[in-house]
């Protein structure tokens, strides 16, 4: 090390000894600093001293392994800045961060901080409203108070630096180690097995309450690239090309013939039936509306791969028919993945001659929807620029605002019209009394007065829901257009920072999530949906379906042919009509944890097709003449209104 002139003293035999003093200073900071942020970092994510010290006796090899992995991050800084205090503190600011955002963020949606939210840019603002309550700030004050008691020591501790080339070579060496980490390399997987490292994909909010926050973060690296599934091959999509092929031409001849309908898919922020909450009553009915449509239309259950938020990840999978189950858990196809033109309903629908338009009441920007939408082929996307002096209901434009964008939008157009509607104003968190503290339905039940307070809220914003919904029914009711109406939620809303209103009323048994039988699982991520038309259609009862199915779905309905991965996706749901990452339920409305043995070889070609689309050779296209982009879809067969008393 550097000869160190401390306190301007002379290099004599005095300041040796104090460069001795000051480099055992450095060793012990170097392994102390570490294990003393990781104790932080784990105390921001779980709360108390106990639990964390809980933890840590339980599992002190895993924290050693996260002591490592934030001792690489120290060293690195170090090395990087050249001065230890500053190091210090700037690790502890960075850390800090770190597990602040992951704490929200699990608070918010039930997800922790992955490495692929480092790229969400814009959208990572939209949580700073989120997490200005009383217990937000104490935590964020006290991190920044520590941070700045460690700048502090500046003032009386010398610089304590390295030498350029021992900066050179540790820098790199933590580099190296680091990198290995994060892809897994086969010393580091020895590492992780002899500590007894057991990753738990399926559940990244229990892999990092197990594993810790910085082992857990680093192991996920390795997630943001998908992996190749194994069977998949050329020869192999194309056998599977050619049994498409069959069962688009059996759609096709089916096919029944007539004037193709408005389609209409609306996608209500957080839409969620609140009487379904037990031991809870309201002073009148919410949603009527959806109420009424449940007993004389289409309806039925929509299961999300979300909760609380991520609604991109919704719209992904009702607009493309992909599934979430077969990505990285806590990944965003719009930030990642979704960088080239790729086949979804808006560009089926244009193929057949529709106007496909995008209206959402919020940023066009938010999950990077502007470029997206040109991917997926839209005409058009509106978003909160495009409204003209809306009326906005709390922060945010009222859903009939989105209701009236609709209904100009299609009358608009000579041509049919397909719609994908988001709307934003019931958007959570539910605790900032934005309808003022005068909301007209009235809960009674045993929640506390915040979870009273915070359901109200959403309640007012459901009903406007509700409402919005009735102002189109009423529009297209008297259009000569046929017209059917797609409605439905995008996740449940959020509904206390600990799932407050679903623990006391008795819907859910705990607020950890990693504790919920499949049965609460499966309550947690099921979402109401109805289907309305102005021309006649059968009822239908739909216990259970994936977002992912629902384009199919609905195409069925309509009897209109199906695009190749579409097709299968409709055989698909016949076995396996409920798809996450952790809950699968099948045609008998059995509930497993992962696929069973009986659909297996099915889901697997699910996910080979996927996987083609998304990232491979995109080798569907090839054998069965779909487009491999968002261009036009082949409009042979038509799409057709069956009794549409001739509109």
């Amino acid at each position: 090390m550097r000869p160190l002139d401390v306190q301007g003293q002379p290099k004599s035999s005095r300041s040796k000894l104090a460069r001795v003093g000051w480099n055992s200073f450095i060793v012990a900071a170097m392994i102390g600093i570490p294990l003393l942020l990781v104790f932080g970092m784990e105390l921001i994510g779980r709360g108390t001293v106990h639990e964390t010290w809980t933890w840590l006796i339980a599992n002190w090899k895993l924290f050693g392994l996260n002591a490592l992995i934030v001792f690489l991050v120290f060293v690195l800084i170090y090395c990087i800045i050249g001065s230890l205090v500053l190091s210090a503190g700037i690790s502890a600011l960075l850390l800090s961060i770190v597990s602040l955002i992951s704490y929200f963020k699990v608070k918010l949606i039930g997800e922790p901080f992955f490495p692929w939210d480092i790229f969400l840019n814009k959208e990572s603002m939209n949580i700073l409203p989120l997490v200005t309550t009383h217990t937000a700030l104490v935590r964020i004050g006290l991190v920044f108070a520590i941070v700045a008691v460690i700048f502090l020591f500046r003032l009386w501790v010398p610089r304590l630096s390295l030498r350029p080339v021992t900066r050179i070579v540790l820098g790199a060496l933590c580099i190296f180690a680091l990198y290995s980490f994060g892809v897994r390399a086969p010393w580091v997987g020895t590492l992780l097995d002899r500590a007894g490292v057991n990753e738990i994909v399926w559940n990244q909010q229990e892999n990092y309450g197990t594993n810790g926050l910085s082992l857990a973060f680093t192991m996920n690296v390795k997630n943001t690239i998908v992996p190749k599934p194994p069977g998949y091959s050329e020869p192999t999509m194309a056998n599977l090309a050619e049994s498409l092929n069959e069962m688009v031409g059996t759609s096709t001849a089916n096919a029944a013939s007539g004037v193709k309908p408005n389609v209409i898919f609306i996608m209500n922020e957080a839409f969620w039936d609140p009487t379904l909450l037990p031991n809870v009553t309201f002073s009148e009915d919410p949603v009527p509306t959806i109420h009424r449509l449940e007993q004389e239309s289409t309806s039925g259950y929509l299961l999300s791969p979300q909760f609380g938020g991520g609604t991109s990840n919704v719209e992904f999978e009702v607009l493309t028919g992909q599934s979430m189950s077969f990505l990285p858990a806590g990944s965003v196809p719009y930030q990642q993945y979704i960088s080239k033109p790729i086949p979804s309903m808006a560009s089926y629908f244009k193929g057949l001659g529709y106007k496909s338009a995008a209206i959402h009441s919020y940023e066009g920007w938010f999950w990077n929807r502007e470029n997206v939408y040109k991917h997926m082929g839209f005409d058009s996307f509106q978003s909160k620029d495009g409204f003209q002096n809306p009326e906005y209901r709390g922060d945010f434009i009222a859903d009939d605002e989105v209701s009236k964008s609709i209904i100009k939008e299609v009358e608009s157009n000579a041509n049919p019209t397909f719609i994908y509607a988001v709307t934003m104003q019931n958007h959570g968190p539910y605790d900032d009394h934005r309808y003022g503290s005068d909301n007209p339905i009235k809960v009674q039940g045993n929640l506390d007065d915040t979870a009273r307070d915070t359901l109200e809220t959403y309640v007012h914003g459901a009903r406007d829901a509700d409402s919005s919904l009735q102002l189109l029914i009423d529009h297209f009711q008297n259009s000569n257009e046929p017209t059917i109406i797609v409605f439905y939620g995008d996740h449940l809303p959020m509904l206390g920072y600990d799932y407050d209103a679903y623990v006391q009323s008795g819907f859910i048994h705990t607020a950890k999530s990693d504790q919920w039988s499949l049965e609460e699982l499966k309550k947690m991520h099921s979402v109401p949906f109805v289907m309305w038309s102005n021309f006649d259609m059968a009822k239908e009862q739909v216990p259970v379906l994936s977002n992912s199915f629902l384009s199919a779905y609905v195409l069925d309905r309509l009897q209109m042919e199906k695009p190749a991965a579409l097709a299968y996706n409709a055989e698909l749901s016949k076995k396996v009509p409920g798809l996450l990452r952790n809950l699968v339920i099948d045609s008998d409305g059995q509930m497993h944890a992962s696929v069973p043995a009986s659909a297996a070889a099915d889901v697997e070609k699910y996910r080979e097709l996927q996987y083609d689309e998304l990232f491979g050779k995109q080798y569907l296209a090839k054998y069965t003449g779909a487009p491999s982009a968002a261009g036009a879809a082949d409009p042979g067969g038509g799409g057709a209104v069956p009794n549409a008393d001739g509109h």
